[in-house]
C-alpha cells in the first residue's frame, strides 16, 4: 500500500513555439492539457489501468511562462476511493538561463477508474498517509471530494439540459467540431485534455472580438463533466460574455455532445474562464460592458460571485509562491 510521496509523478515539458499563443506565452489551453496528462499518469500507476477525468477544481495562474521555459508537473494520488482517485498537481516553472522556479499553477483532479468499455472500475487499492502531513493532505482530498459530490447530486438531471435561457446575449459565439479517434484517451472515450484546449480557445475567440487587444487565460473554475464524449460525435462549445471587470473578462461556455445518427444531445460539461488584457507593462483595460437583458444580469450577478471566490484563491496561491 503506498504513501502519497509514492505515488509522486514529475513530467517536465520544454514550452516550444507551438506551445504558445500569439504572444509568445503559454497558451493556456496547453497547461490544462498537460496538467490532465500528469495527473492521468499518476493515477494510472495507482489504478493499474485506465482512468478518465471526473473533475478538475479551480485553476489560476500565476505567472506567465515563456518559450524556452522548462515546465515542471509534479502530481500525486492524495485519495482513493471505490473507482475514484483524488490527485493533486503542483506545476513550477523556470528560466533556464535563471534557474529560478517559480510556482505558475496549482490545481486538484478527481480521476475515474474504468474498464475498456469505459465504464468505472474498483481501483483495487489504498493509499496509507506516511506521518501528519500526509494524514492532513489526505483530508483535504477527503472534504474537497465531498464539497464536490455534493454539488453534483444532480449530475443526471444537468446532462438533460441541452436548453438554456440565453436569449437576449449581446456578445456569444457557437463552435461545432467532430471528436476524432485522435481526441480519445481510451477506446472511444474523448481525452479530458483535448476538451479543455478547445474550451480555451473558444473562450479567446469570444474575448478577442469584445476587446480586440491581446489577452491571457487568467483562470478556469471547477470543471466537472456530467456525461462522457464519444468519439464521432458532434461537439457544440455555446461561449458567452458573462462579466467584464477592470482588465478581465468572464467567458462562459457550455458543451454539448450530439449522437451524428440519433441527433440526441447531452449536456456534458460547463466552464467558466476569465481571460486577462495583458501587455509586456502588465495587465490593462478592456472595454466596459453593461448588462442590458435579463439574462445578461443574471449571469453578471453570478459572475460577481465567482470572481471574488476566484481572487480569494489567487491571494492563496501567490502566498506560496515561490
Amino acid at each position: 500500500m503506498p504513501s502519497i510521496g509514492e505515488t509522486a509523478l514529475e513530467m517536465v515539458q520544454l514550452v516550444l513555439p507551438g506551445h504558445a499563443n500569439v504572444r509568445g506565452t503559454l497558451y493556456g489551453g496547453t497547461m490544462m492539457n498537460w496538467i490532465t496528462v500528469a495527473a492521468t499518469m499518476a493515477a494510472m500507476r495507482v489504478a493499474r489501468g485506465p482512468v478518465v477525468l471526473g473533475s478538475m477544481d479551480d485553476l489560476d495562474f500565476v505567472a506567465p511562462v515563456g518559450i524556452g521555459d522548462l515546465v515542471t508537473l509534479r502530481a500525486q494520488v492524495e485519495d482513493v476511493g471505490r473507482a475514484s482517485l483524488e490527485v493533486g498537481v503542483e506545476v513550477r516553472s523556470a528560466d533556464p538561463r535563471q534557474g529560478v522556479h517559480r510556482l505558475t499553477t496549482a490545481s486538484h483532479l478527481a480521476m475515474i477508474a474504468v474498464d475498456d468499455a469505459g465504464r468505472p472500475r474498483p481501483v483495487g487499492t489504498s493509499i496509507a498517509p506516511a506521518g501528519r502531513a500526509e494524514e492532513e493532505v489526505a483530508a483535504a482530498a477527503r472534504a474537497r471530494k465531498a464539497q464536490r459530490q455534493a454539488a453534483l447530486t444532480d449530475r443526471r438531471e444537468q446532462a438533460s439540459r441541452v436548453d438554456a435561457d440565453d436569449r437576449g446575449l449581446t456578445h456569444a459565439v457557437q463552435v461545432t467540431r467532430i471528436v476524432f479517434p485522435e481526441d480519445a484517451v481510451l477506446g472511444t472515450l474523448m481525452f479530458a485534455g483535448r476538451l479543455m484546449m478547445h474550451l480555451d480557445e473558444v473562450a479567446s475567440i469570444l474575448a478577442l472580438r469584445f476587446c480586440r487587444c491581446p489577452i491571457v487565460t487568467a483562470s478556469i473554475d471547477a470543471l466537472a463533466f456530467y456525461a462522457p464524449i464519444r468519439v464521432g460525435e458532434i461537439i457544440t462549445y455555446q461561449a458567452a460574455l458573462n462579466h467584464v471587470g477592470r482588465s478581465s473578462m468572464e467567458v462562459g461556455v457550455r458543451v454539448l455532445a450530439e449522437h451524428p445518427l440519433l441527433g440526441q444531445r447531452r449536456h456534458t460539461c460547463t466552464a467558466f474562464l476569465t481571460l486577462v488584457h495583458l501587455t509586456p507593462e502588465g495587465p490593462q483595460p478592456v472595454p466596459a460592458f453593461t448588462p442590458g437583458t435579463e439574462a445578461e444580469r443574471r449571469r453578471w450577478a453570478e459572475a460577481e460571485q465567482r470572481r471574488a471566490r476566484r481572487q480569494a484563491r489567487r491571494a492563496r496561491l501567490q502566498s506560496r509562491s515561490p
